[in-house]
């Protein structure tokens, strides 16, 4: 059945690699992000090659009232979400917790943890009404292990379990479904911004072994949200072969 899934964060990474996945597979999109430009290749790409339909929604999930007014604004024939995957997230310095930036800190908190909720509670009601619909929640490895320089944003990832725990149980009376994946080392755009744009500090992080890349954590997303309806995927932890836990990893 042809699904529509709406996707935060989708111009690149996990949240580009869930659009290109699920378009692949003959679902219609529904995809955000900061960068217009982006939105709008993704968009021309995928339609061109899958023949499915791609909606476009340029917003800051931060910004709780555009965020609103982006899913208000859909036309009534792409409403019906039947996945939403929370995707949207960053980190942003490797500073311990007493000599962080509280500016810096606002936004991580933000994006990853009250974005969310913003967004699980303007989709999710209608998903409820309607008796059918998949919440698949991307966090992080670092929800489990805490490791330096990264307690706000682990912080941020245990949140997301919590709020995926808490949704699971909120919603066990209806056939809704709650999905938290929790990646390990993944090679995005992720690094370069937790290192304000120092690519060479990001790719220190991946050397000497073998990442996992977007499209690895989109196959595994897909796999979840493909189950026998009577099955739910409460939690997926995927690591790199050569990751054994947060901290742990073997280098060549």
């Amino acid at each position: 059945m042809k699904k529509i899934v709406f996707i935060t964060g989708a111009t690149s990474g996990i949240g580009e690699g869930c659009a290109r996945r699920f378009a692949a597979e003959g679902h219609d999109l529904i995809i955000t992000g900061r960068k217009a430009d982006r939105l709008a290749a993704i968009k021309s790409e995928l339609q061109s090659a899958y023949g499915v339909r791609v909606e476009t929604l340029l917003f800051d999930v931060r910004d709780r009232e555009a965020a609103r007014a982006a899913i208000a604004s859909l036309p009534e024939e792409m409403r019906a979400i039947d996945v939403l995957i929370n995707n949207a997230g960053l980190v942003i310095g490797v500073d311990k917790e007493h000599e962080g930036s509280l500016e810096e800190w606002d936004i991580v908190i933000d994006t990853n943890v009250k974005a969310l909720l913003a967004m699980t509670r303007l989709i999710v009601p209608d998903m409820v009404s309607r008796g059918r619909g998949h919440i698949v929640n991307i966090g992080s490895i670092a929800g489990d292990y805490a490791y330096p320089g990264g307690s706000v944003y682990c912080a941020t990832k245990a949140a997301v379990k919590a709020l995926s725990d808490g949704l699971r149980i909120d919603l066990v009376d209806t056939p809704l479904r709650v999905t938290n994946i929790k990646p390990g080392l993944v090679e995005t755009n992720f690094s370069v911004t937790r290192f304000r744009g120092d690519q060479a500090a990001a790719d220190k992080v991946y050397a000497g072994l073998r990442p996992l890349d977007g499209n690895d954590i989109a196959d595994v997303v897909y796999w979840t949200t493909t189950c026998p309806e009577h099955m739910q995927i409460a939690e997926v932890l995927v690591m790199p072969t050569h990751q054994a836990t947060g901290t742990i990893t073997y280098r060549q």
